[in-house]
């Protein structure tokens, strides 16, 4: 590595992000995955678990003063808020403290406040632990995110954050299952089953915290943040140990580049780099977090009710039709995921959201007809969903690989901090009001409105997508700090 002094720190020449893209899978990126990715696992435990035992922390005995409509509207609504203010606080701090420290940080604060929403004695400790429950899960989405890509190797950096990204389904399905069985008073005390809930997402957080401390820094984040030689020993430590795995001697790394190390960046070069440099991808975060945002509340937020209202599904037993719901989810982004390194990101970016778009407006039309039975618009549903969910991953995948190495914590904060507000506070109200009329017609407009916006954003992704497959972080968008200046990779998609 060649090292020159320069007026504002030293500008090196590395080969360091090369030599992490040319490796090799191995055991060393499968303790990546689970160190780092498995958290989302806790996120869709979280919410699933919060809406099964809504009916029954609003019972006699349940030890909290607390209604159903108060646990699923000002609960689930702190829990969105602390999510979104919790991505833009926490991704900021990633950006200038470094990916390693935050997602310790993250999930400890996720970890005390579940642990401590199980201890619940009052309406407003239970409101407040929800709160800074999901503050800790949305500084995961931008620690999390940014650190995997950036320890990824290239060729594979697509399948594993949808694999990743997808896994929150595998959780939904887990707390589906678990409030059952810790709600069935046979087994445990009406004050005792809801809170065992919560204290195991704390000691399954505690779990991965114990294997995240050994996952490291980001190279790339320490290079341009002036500590050279700590990504040099992080990296060759990297390459033996996937040497020792693999058996056989690594290819040479080819390409390296050329920085100016500095030590922050401010929020008006973030704003006018993210805004101004790059608003074409700006415009296609803004349009992908919105359209897999409103075609998920179009499903989700009125599931239950369509079931029961117009299917005569007892509401005892819509948690099997959701379990369903999610595996279908699931299995999206795990059967689809290698065609967005292979195919290509455009291509599957706005074929996954166009087709899925296209078969909700088919299941609306289906639904208007009065063709459809309880497990046949289940059906409908997986299949939309197959889509959409490695679509609304490949969101995720998208702006935490798009913009520059400085500011990919805080761009992936920002469009997560904004899909989840409009799929958390706009969605709900919208949605909900429509698939609780019990008018047939109202639910296919929701149906309607959701396909549509899909469907726009699919036309977004097909003009405006960056063909990223298999390119590394630096080529899709130079470093603010590279010698060269940062370069618009739209100018060559």
């Amino acid at each position: 590595m060649a090292t020159a002094q320069s007026g504002t720190g030293r500008t090196i020449t590395t080969r360091i992000p090369a030599r992490l893209d040319r490796l090799p899978w191995s055991r060393w990126h499968w303790s990546v995955v689970i160190g780092l990715g498995t958290v989302w696992i806790l996120d869709g435990m979280e919410v699933t678990i919060v809406g099964n035992i809504a009916a029954r922390l609003s019972e006699p005995g349940s030890g909290l003063p607390i209604t159903s409509g108060e646990v699923t509207g000002i609960g689930a609504a702190l829990y969105v808020t602390g999510a979104c203010l919790g991505a833009l606080f926490w991704g900021r701090l990633t950006d200038v403290y470094g990916r390693k420290k935050l997602f310790l940080i993250t999930l400890a604060v996720y970890l005390a406040a579940t642990a401590l929403t199980a201890l619940s004695f009052d309406t407003w400790w239970f409101f407040l632990f929800r709160f800074l429950t999901g503050f800790g899960i949305g500084g995961e989405y931008a620690a999390i995110n940014s650190a995997i890509d950036e320890l990824i190797p290239a060729r594979y950096r697509g399948r594993v954050d949808l694999l990743i990204n997808g896994s929150y389904w595998l959780g939904a399905v887990a707390g589906a299952l678990l409030s059952i069985v810790a709600l069935d008073t046979s087994i445990f005390p009406a004050n005792v089953g809801w809170r065992l809930t919560f204290a195991l997402g704390a000691v399954l957080a505690l779990v991965i915290l114990l294997v995240r401390r050994h996952v490291p820094e980001s190279p790339r984040w320490l290079l341009i943040h002036g500590r050279d030689e700590e990504a040099e020993r992080i990296v060759g430590g990297i390459e033996e140990r996937v040497t020792a795995d693999g058996g056989t001697e690594l290819p040479p790394a080819e390409g390296e580049m050329t920085i100016h190390q500095r030590t922050g960046t401010t929020f008006t070069e973030i704003a006018r780099t993210v805004f101004g440099r790059y608003r074409r991808r700006s415009t296609l975060g803004f349009a992908l977090f919105i359209g897999q945002a409103f075609l998920y509340n179009a499903i989700t937020f009125g599931f239950g009710a369509i079931l029961t209202q117009f299917f005569d599904v007892p509401s005892g037993n819509t948690g099997y039709y959701f379990a369903v719901i999610a595996a279908g989810n699931f299995l999206g982004p795990l059967l689809l995921g290698k065609l967005f390194d292979t195919v290509g990101r455009r291509i599957m970016i706005s074929g996954t959201y166009v087709l899925s778009g296209a078969l909700l407006f088919g299941t609306a039309w289906l639904f208007d007809r009065g063709s459809l039975t309880a497990a046949t618009m289940t059906a409908c549903w997986c299949v939309v969903l197959f889509f959409a969910s490695a679509g609304a991953s490949s969101a995720y995948l998208t702006v935490s690989e798009i913009f520059p190495m400085e500011t990919r914590a805080m761009s992936i904060a920002f469009f997560y901090a904004l899909g989840t507000a409009a799929g958390g506070i706009s969605g709900p109200l919208l949605f909900a009001e429509l698939t609780g009329t019990g008018k047939v017609g109202d639910t296919v407009l929701a149906f309607q409105i959701g396909a549509g916006l899909m469907v726009a954003a699919g036309i977004v992704a097909a003009i405006l997508a960056v063909n990223a497959e298999r390119r590394s972080l630096e080529d899709i968008a130079a470093p603010l700090s590279a010698a060269t200046g940062p370069q618009e990779a739209a100018a060559r998609p």
